[in-house]
């Protein structure tokens, strides 16, 4: 697997990724653009399937969002829904247009959050191929409601609360407020039920911090992409983690019934089960075959 470091602008901010090639002469490559969830970068986590698309004869390009990583942008680690998928946009413009690969057969891949966040960028695009979402936060109001369900309304309370101080600071021209992006039960974070700080530490890497600004817990409930899901009319695969704490499985089938051309796949697994183990097996496998049907790779 070939490495090249690349940068491309996203309304005139620097953003980084890295484009993975099966080997050095390679041409016309399908591609996958890929970018991780909430707060991550594209080095946390995610080198299986990036080996596993490659060893199967696909690009993957791989970015990082505006503040976080090792793209551009201030103050760190501050998380807009708004600007991420701006940032999609304009990594699968750079994309199809790289030498190296076909741009009329790209596949927008997210995780988690970002996989809503590609369903957001397939809809305003329309000439995607197809798009992957595995483990999808497709509806920001009901991943609100699933904090209330399991910490109580205090903790949206907290949230709320310090989210005001982030905006205000911040207004002020003052350094964010900032919250733990996953924390155990009890603490103040964005992601604390049972499973979250266990299964969302060990996929951070040396640039992705445990820490996002408290703001975006404003932006959260009002990032619903099942409200787009209707104009994504590409073949989409949807991967459904049927005991998920962080993205409700319920919304994320709600979301795939209006795909024109969904497929669901559903694992009796929790959120970041799907990161590890069988269930991670299983979920590359799954994606490899959809890729087969929808992206074919000729040799």
């Amino acid at each position: 697997m070939i490495e090249m470091p690349l940068e491309f602008q996203s309304q005139s901010i620097t953003c980084r990724g890295v484009l993975y090639t099966p080997d050095a002469d390679s041409r016309n490559l399908p591609c996958i653009v890929m970018a991780h969830g909430f707060g991550l970068t594209h080095a946390s986590g995610l080198a299986s399937f990036k080996e596993a698309f490659c060893q199967a004869g696909y690009a993957v390009f791989a970015f990082d969002y505006r503040h976080f990583g090792e793209s551009d942008g201030q103050p760190r680690q501050t998380l807009s829904p708004r600007k991420e998928v701006a940032d999609w946009l304009a990594a699968l413009c750079f994309a199809r247009k790289l030498d190296r690969i076909d741009g009329s057969r790209i596949c927008l891949w997210g995780t988690s959050f970002s996989g809503g966040l590609v369903i957001a960028a397939a809809a305003k695009d329309g000439n995607v191929q197809c798009t992957i979402s595995q483990c999808p936060m497709m509806d920001g109001l009901a991943s609100l409601l699933g904090v209330i369900g399991y910490a109580g309304i205090t903790q949206a309370l907290r949230l709320t609360w310090h989210g005001t101080v982030d905006w205000i600071r911040r207004g002020l021209g003052m350094s964010p407020r900032y919250i733990a992006s996953a924390g155990r039960p009890g603490e103040l974070g964005m992601m604390t039920a049972d499973d979250c700080r266990d299964g969302y530490v060990p996929l951070l890497a040396d640039n992705a911090p445990n820490y996002v600004a408290a703001g975006v817990s404003y932006t959260i409930p009002l990032f619903r992409p099942t409200r787009l899901a209707s104009k994504v009319i590409c073949p989409a695969l949807v991967q459904i983690c049927d005991r998920d704490t962080v993205a409700p499985a319920n919304a994320a089938a709600k979301a795939a019934e209006k795909m024109p051309n969904s497929e669901v796949k559903h694992y009796s697994v929790g959120h970041f089960d799907v990161y590890r183990g069988e269930a991670l097996a299983q979920s590359i496998e799954d994606q490899l075959e959809f890729l087969g049907r929808q992206l074919p790779v000729f040799h």
